[in-house]
């Protein structure tokens, strides 16, 4: 009998967030984890794509939260009460009909023999007093008059200084040449060269991020904090945390790059119990003293192997750092490769472990295709697969394409537009704008293809993608995982096209040694390859070789057994 979300230990509010997000059975990982995180353990869990691991996290998390989210709310309102009562004993100053003072104690203020439109200001002391009145300064405009007789005996370099405002008497008198007035010549502002920044950009810099915090706010929380690598995850995040939020009564913030600062500064100085935040944004926010971790109960890694990687770390250890030492910790990613297993161990305290899918387990919905071609043959190939189908038999609605670099994903845009083909693009250099309204448009199925970086590969659940393909085959094997794991998901069935170029063939073999098993070579029926393509061994081992430090001399005939020539006799 399958488990409900009841039977885990959820609260009403949150049951009602459950059902208002049309969820009904719990995920495998969700039905290990929310027990455990409402149990107060740390949490390292690792899952498929596409099983849900955002609400495994998020509903415990806000149940765990609750208490202090309530209790700060009640310190919010006695904060808010005592100056409003303050103000209503002490009574408003009482104003006359022509709203002037009724105060005895105010000093009269009398101005004589002020000319009419006369601008005069005074300063009243505390005493009573009038200062000396404020007259605004007259900007003076001086033209330089220049004579003949000065202009010839003048130096060059007097001439360039001012000289007598007025020509002398005894030259206007005589026949001589009068004195032409001339202006002065200004001097035109240097322009400074070099890499600094325009006036502009430099103010807007110092008007956002450089904003001090309001000390009249009243801020609380936040009480759970949740890490997460890209914008567009932080954004699904909290898609699935106002819905609940909506129920619960608390308030989720999401601080990401790409957004202004001074919208997301007002929502924390308003307090927040969740914070969902990139890590660049955030220590931009500490940095200011926008936020304060002190009172994070709760705190999750995202993606964590891509959080922990040499990239993000930096980043995360320094948030890490300004985090409680009592605290609990959630890490959540599809996989959690044995290469982080030190840090992991480092910042939690006897972790349970939750692992759905094993090391390199890719989806069982996807079906994996490997496709041997030449470098000068990959964007001809996939305009073919787009217009034929591939395996599938019939043209895809939705495809997903990723590239190495940003630089190739322009370059296919540029092509696959010529082609007649509606695709739009995704990476870092990309307005924040740009990235929204392309990813909306290929939900929308207003586009067909969405070329992107790795930026798309990490916990983006677009649904109805009917297949992805790798134009670039990954540098890294984990990333083949995420990848392919944005079709397939919710039970349907996605197709995964990885095409490999005769450079590419060492990291193809990364890949397969990483999930342990082949990728099928699959053919474009009708499409005419070019000879020099090298097409991968179908007997070839899904087993990395373990090589001693003399094995390689052995393997070369240069061994005790054989010696240096034996094998060549």
């Amino acid at each position: 009998m399958d488990t409900t979300f009841a039977e885990l230990g959820l609260n009403e509010h949150i049951l009602e967030g459950v059902r208002a997000l049309g969820f009904q059975i719990p995920t495998p990982v969700q039905a290990q984890a929310i027990p455990q995180v409402l149990a107060g353990r740390d949490v390292i869990a690792s899952a498929q794509t596409g099983t849900g691991k955002t609400a495994a996290f998020a509903l415990p998390v806000l149940q765990v939260i609750e208490p202090y989210s309530r209790e700060a709310r009640a310190k919010a309102d006695q904060a808010g009460s005592a100056p409003q009562s303050q103000a209503q004993a002490d009574g408003p100053a009482g104003r006359d009909e022509d709203d002037a003072p009724t105060n005895p104690n105010t000093p009269d203020v009398i101005a004589d023999d002020v000319a009419e439109g006369s601008s005069v200001s005074a300063d009243v002391d505390q005493s009573g007093g009038v200062s000396q009145p404020k007259r605004r300064a007259r900007r003076r405009h001086h033209k330089a008059k220049v004579s003949a007789e000065t202009d010839e005996g003048a130096s060059t370099g007097e001439r360039d200084k001012a000289v007598s405002p007025a020509a002398t008497p005894s030259s206007s008198s005589s026949g001589e040449a009068s004195s032409i007035p001339t202006p002065a010549k200004r001097k035109r502002p240097r322009r400074r060269r070099g890499g600094g920044r325009s006036s502009k950009q430099a103010r807007r810099t110092t008007s956002d991020d450089s904003r001090e915090a309001n000390p009249n706010a009243h801020p609380f929380g936040p009480f759970a904090l949740v890490v997460t690598p890209t914008r567009e995850l932080a954004q699904q995040i909290e898609d699935v945390v106002s819905v609940v939020c909506s129920h619960t009564g608390q308030k989720a913030v999401v601080v990401m790059g790409g957004a202004k600062f001074d919208r997301q500064i007002s929502e924390l100085e308003a307090g927040c119990d969740l914070l969902v935040a990139t890590p660049g944004r955030l220590i931009d926010l500490m940095e200011h003293g926008h936020v304060r971790l002190d009172d994070v109960k709760v705190f999750v890694l995202d993606e964590a192997d891509r959080m922990l990687d040499m990239g993000f770390w930096p980043s995360v250890r320094r948030i890490v750092a300004a985090l409680p030492r009592e605290r609990q910790t959630l890490l959540f990613s599809a996989t959690i490769p044995p290469s982080i297993k030190g840090t992991v161990d480092a910042m939690l305290r006897d972790p349970v472990q939750i692992e759905i899918a094993h090391i390199g387990e890719t989806a069982d919905t996807v079906e994996e295709h490997l496709c041997p071609v030449t470098q000068g043959q990959k964007t001809q190939l996939l305009e073919t697969l787009l217009k034929t189908g591939g395996a599938a038999g019939e043209a895809p609605e939705r495809v997903l394409v990723f590239c190495r670099t940003k630089h190739r994903v322009d370059d296919l845009e540029t092509y696959l537009k010529a082609a007649g083909i509606k695709v739009d693009v995704m990476h870092a250099d990309r307005p924040q704008k740009a990235r929204e309204r392309a990813l909306e448009r290929f939900r929308d199925g207003k586009v067909q293809v969405l070329v992107a970086t790795d930026v798309m590969s990490r916990g983006i659940d677009v649904s109805g993608i009917d297949a992805v393909v790798n134009y670039d085959v990954p540098m890294d094997p984990e990333d083949y995982v995420h990848r392919i794991g944005r079709t397939g998901r919710a039970g349907a069935t996605g197709h995964a096209y990885t095409f490999v170029a005769p450079d590419e063939i060492s990291p193809l073999r990364e890949i397969e040694y990483f999930t342990h098993k082949l990728i099928p070579v699959w053919d474009q029926p009708g499409f005419d390859y070019d000879s020099s393509r090298i097409v991968p061994n179908p007997g070839r081992s899904t087993t990395k070789p373990k090589r001693t430090m003399f094995s390689g001399s052995r393997s070369r005939g240069r061994g005790i057994s054989a010696g240096r020539y034996g094998r060549h006799y």
